[in-house]
Formats: C-alpha cells, structure tokens, sequence
C-alpha cells in the first residue's frame, strides 16, 4: 500500500481536471492505497517572496495553506498533480504552489513516482508540454523521484464535455496501475 497524495489545481469545485482527479483517486483506492486529495479550492496560496528564509527553516515563513500541504507531500510516497491548461501552460495556483514549496528542497522526502493528469479546451499533442516542462523542473530538483505518468484530456471546454470521455477511465486505470 501507498501513500498517494492527489493535488487538484483547479480554483472550480468539479472542473474537468477535478474530475480526472477523481478518477485517478477511485483507481488508486482501488488498487488499495491510502489516498489523500487536496484541493486549491478556499487555500491561502501566497507567492514566494524569494527571502530563501526557507533553505534554513525548513519551511516557509509565509503563514498560509503552503506548510501543511508540503508536510503532506514529503510523507507521501507518490504525487499526481491536476490541472486546467491555460494558455499551454500549467494553472497559476499550480506554479505559485511549486515556487513556494521551495522549502522542500533540503528536507528528506519519501515520494519517488509523481503524475500529471491535464485538461485544456485545445486537443493538440503540444498542449501539455509547457506544463510537463514545468512540472519537470520541479522533479528534477529531487533526484530520488521521476514523471512516473501523464494524461492529457483535450478538447474539453466544460464539464458536459468530460463526462463519458474515455480519458475519464484512463485517469482510473493510471491511478490503478500505481
């Protein structure tokens, strides 16, 4: 048994990357890990103001959501990150929440698989690729864990578009196949 930690990005309860969270969670659970999700959703996310206070600390200084969510993550043993695609890149409160978990980087860390789960309105292969970049540049930062597996849900504008897409049990079966 693992212990997932699933991060859904999305500032909109049952938004399509929620929705393929969800999916990945039902997948994991099923496979019979121990799974958390958390959602930016009412999170106090602020930016990092680049004092590096956290290289020393451990932590941020910043008193806001961020602490807790990185203890979390540093006991989890695995990642999947979801989130809206806007303008072929990863949500904001995604980035913001990478920035601030700069503190990490010293600290010992037991995840090693991370995910990504995507959606965007456009369906083209490319689209993805800045937010995996990105993503990317915050794994390599702990040598330990890699992309273990993405998804990508293209085409989709609003939820009535998801529902029935086949990207819904693929998220399950990549959540089942940890």
């Amino acid at each position: 048994m693992k212990r997932v930690i699933v991060i859904s990005t999305s500032l909109r309860h049952g938004s399509n990357s929620d929705m393929l969270a969800d999916n990945f969670i039902e997948g994991a659970k099923f496979a019979g890990n121990d799974v958390e999700k958390i959602s930016l959703v009412g999170k106090n996310i602020q930016f990092c103001k680049g004092c590096l206070a956290c290289q020393k600390l451990g932590r941020c200084v910043i008193n806001d959501d961020v602490n807790a969510i990185m203890e979390k993550v540093l006991k989890a043993d695995v990642v999947c990150w979801a989130t809206p695609i806007y303008y072929y890149e990863m949500s904001g409160q995604m980035k913001t929440l990478i920035d601030r978990m700069n503190a990490m980087y010293e600290l010992d860390y037991q995840f090693r698989d991370i995910y990504l789960l995507t959606t965007a309105a456009e369906d083209e292969k490319q689209t993805p690729k800045r937010a995996e970049t990105g993503l990317t540049g915050w794994i390599d930062c702990y040598p330990k864990s890699r992309l273990a597996g993405t998804l990508f849900c293209g085409g989709v504008n609003d939820a009535r578009e998801i529902e029935g897409n086949p990207k819904l049990q693929a998220a399950f079966e990549l959540g089942k196949s940890i």
